[in-house]
């Protein structure tokens, strides 16, 4: 629901020209061909899969090839991959290109999850300068005209920041975009993000479009980060979890009305119809009735955030099996209540507290890597993708 509309120019990501300079941020278990698709419905964006892992792209797991498959009428399609190993990673980017099955590519250094980060993936692997060297630089040169970009943290604590050095490899490297989450591993998802770090970020970093990421639950945000960091665009994460009409809200904010879809009105039938459509929606990705049912009852705390939605109904919504049974939930409310305000508004999703960050023994001794740490971050990448 946004109050103030502010004209900023296309992003640019390589050959790919957004209506709208928005990215949705590549979310574990919710950025799904689904969940991308109905956010498409509502406004312009780039819409980025899951986390692939590179291991598990290279040697075909059969989750991770679906994970990658994107519906007909998602383009550009998008995909972000986590890699350790500057070869598994230039494997994987040279079979999304070869193959036909990217048409940009995101490389992850920003997720902070302790099973990530102890093994020197994620967050903490920026910190070992040449090897975050090798890696975007291998990828770069293997997805040749396929636009690569790297998202990316503040550093591992505030003592231990890697996000200028990494900005400036990136670009010395040729990907087409930055993007920050202005948040260290150590602080997770806590506090408020940071924002000056992406103004600082976009002074360093000057040929290739600089994104944020941080703090975003409306097109207020957006438009007030873009004003004050100086950034080329914004990526959306936590912020549309329950409200995929953000897109549509961003779009408008940011001048791109013509990329939006239908108007908002936010009363509960119109929260309802979404539900209902996200549902439906996964239904088809799963291609079964009953585990696109299940995987919706994730959703349920946050779309209904803040609307007159009792615990019993949303424990029915959080157990049904079948379409049917969500449409006769559904019929039970009362669709005209209208949109909450503030109480439907700000964070969602789990926050949780700042903690000190799981890294591999003495591995903030030398930014360079000993013989032990390369033994031993070979073990980083996860057999499934995710993260």
């Amino acid at each position: 629901m946004s109050s103030v509309v502010s004209t900023a120019p296309p992003l640019r990501i390589g050959p790919h020209t957004l209506d709208a300079p928005v990215v949705l941020a590549p979310m574990a278990g919710i950025t799904n061909t689904a969940f991308r698709r109905l956010c498409r419905e509502y406004g312009a964006g780039l819409y980025v899969s899951e986390m692939i892992t590179t291991r598990a792209l290279v040697e075909r797991n059969a989750a991770t090839m679906r994970l990658i498959t994107h519906h007909e009428s998602e383009t550009p399609r998008s995909i972000q991959l986590y890699g350790v190993d500057p070869a598994t990673t230039e494997a994987a980017v040279r079979l999304l290109v070869d193959e036909d099955r990217a048409d940009h590519i995101d490389l992850n250094f920003g997720c902070p999850v302790p099973k990530v980060t102890r093994k020197g993936g994620g967050a903490a692997l920026p910190w070992k300068t040449g090897l975050f060297r090798d890696i975007v630089t291998r990828a770069a040169r293997a997805a040749g005209d396929v636009p690569l970009t790297v998202k990316m943290r503040k550093g591992i604590d505030l003592d231990h920041l890697t996000y200028l050095d990494a900005g400036r490899i990136a670009e010395d490297a040729g990907v087409a975009a930055v993007a920050l989450h202005a948040r260290t591993a150590a602080e997770f998802y806590s506090g408020q993000a940071d924002w000056s770090a992406i103004a600082a970020l976009k002074e360093a970093v000057t040929s290739i479009p600089v994104l944020g990421n941080g703090d975003i639950w409306s097109a207020d945000d957006a438009v007030r980060m873009m004003r004050e960091t100086g950034c080329d665009g914004v990526v959306v994460g936590r912020g549309c979890l329950g409200r995929p009409w953000l897109f549509g809200d961003l779009a408008r904010a940011l001048g791109a009305p013509g990329s939006a879809g239908p108007e908002v009105d936010a009363t509960l039938g119109f929260v309802a119809r979404a539900f209902r459509r996200h549902a439906e929606l996964l239904v088809e990705f799963f291609d079964d009735e009953g585990r696109g049912c299940r995987d919706i009852r994730k959703h349920v705390a946050w779309y209904f955030k803040g609307y007159p939605v009792g615990g019993d109904t949303r424990a029915r919504l959080a157990t049904a099996s079948s379409l049917d049974e969500i449409d006769e939930i559904l019929a039970t409310l009362d669709l005209a209540s209208p949109y909450p305000g503030a109480a439907a508004e700000g964070q969602r999703g789990r926050a949780g507290t700042p903690k000190r960050p799981a890294l591999p023994d003495r591995w903030l001794e030398s930014r360079d890597l000993n013989a032990a740490e390369t033994t031993a971050i070979a073990d980083a990448e996860l057999e499934n993708s995710g993260g």
